[in-house]
């Protein structure tokens, strides 16, 4: 039998039970740090190009954005159609009201500019001169007016289907294009009824809306971008719009005003390149027999060219520069 003290002094050098079972139980394997993925890991990037994977919502090169917006252009006709048929479905009077808002405008305008102001002196043909000019101004402030809308108003289809957003400011113009077609044909019997009759020179009226088609288009999709950001733009834009019209020469006549040496020369050339203007005169020049040539501003037709040029090419860059943001946020 061992000696008291050996036993004790045996028990003094046995380890603790907890740390004999600590050391017994292996440590837990701990996964490695991951590797940065721009480093010597995986490049995440790369993977997802291996495998095919784009960025979502992703803006489309140009020539892409293009094909794809033309690729569409079934769904932009019948979304515009579409629209155009139920703006008035619950009015009694439905689509007539499409005649009825330009000519119930004339007629106020008629009343305050042409009797109360007396607008209409020296002014041949007065009722088919102000009609045109309430017709065709009404054609590009409702472009533009439904443009702020067209990205803003359509959130839900936006955000659910992949498409080109501008095919949404494209529909709304030529929604508006629709309708001024529909109504010109209450425009021609008004200038039948005061002596204006078909002519060869009303042939001109295709290429003066052609190129102010071009121009609303434009303009439309440069505020749907800025009304997508901004959406007070859209509260704000009917004032704009008012002022607009009162220095485009839709109650009186542009040449008569700048024609004297009243107004300074600067403001002279920026009536006379207005483009609501431009394209109000050049109207009114293809349907009016007494509005010859000699009212109209030099190199018209340039002009008209150019804002077309301007406003449609400027306008679609603009809008296709900021795709992947629509929806966002």
């Amino acid at each position: 039998m061992p000696p008291t003290g050996a036993t004790s002094e045996h028990r003094r050098k046995r380890p603790p039970v907890s740390q004999t079972i600590a050391s017994a139980t292996p440590a837990p394997s701990v996964p490695p740090a991951p590797e940065s993925a721009t480093g010597t890991g995986t490049d995440l990037s790369a993977l997802a190009r291996r495998h095919g994977l784009t960025v979502s919502g992703a803006r489309p090169a140009l020539p892409d954005y293009v094909r794809a917006l033309w690729s569409r252009r079934h769904f932009i006709a019948a979304f515009a159609t579409a629209r155009l048929t139920a703006q008035y479905s619950q009015a009694k009077l439905g689509q007539i009201w499409q005649i009825m808002t330009p000519l119930l405008n004339a007629t106020v305008y008629y009343v305050i500019f042409g009797v109360l102001l007396n607008t209409r002196h020296g002014v041949p043909d007065f009722i088919p001169f102000l009609v045109t000019g309430v017709f065709i101004w009404t054609f590009t402030s409702n472009s533009i007016m439904t443009g702020t809308r067209a990205i803003s108003g359509n959130l839900g289809l936006v955000r659910a289907l992949h498409f080109p957003r501008a095919a949404l400011p494209i529909a709304f113009a030529l929604q508006q294009l629709q309708q001024l077609l529909f109504s010109m044909g209450a425009l021609v019997v008004i200038l039948v009824c005061f002596g204006q009759y078909p002519a060869a020179g009303w042939l001109l009226a295709l290429p003066a809306l052609l190129l102010q088609s071009l121009f609303n288009t434009g303009v439309s999709m440069a505020v749907a971008r800025l009304a997508a950001r901004t959406p007070d733009i859209s509260q704000l834009m009917p004032f704009l719009l008012r002022t607009w019209m009162y220095v485009s020469g839709v109650m009186w006549s542009v040449d008569k005003v700048t024609s004297g040496d009243q107004l300074p020369h600067a403001v002279t050339v920026i009536l006379q390149c207005n483009p609501a203007a431009v394209y109000i005169d050049l109207m009114r020049f293809a349907l009016i027999d007494s509005y010859t040539a000699g009212q109209l501003s030099p190199h018209i037709w340039a002009v008209a060219l150019g804002w077309a040029l301007l406003a449609g090419v400027g306008g679609f860059l603009f809008f296709w520069k900021a795709e992947e943001e629509y929806g966002r946020g």
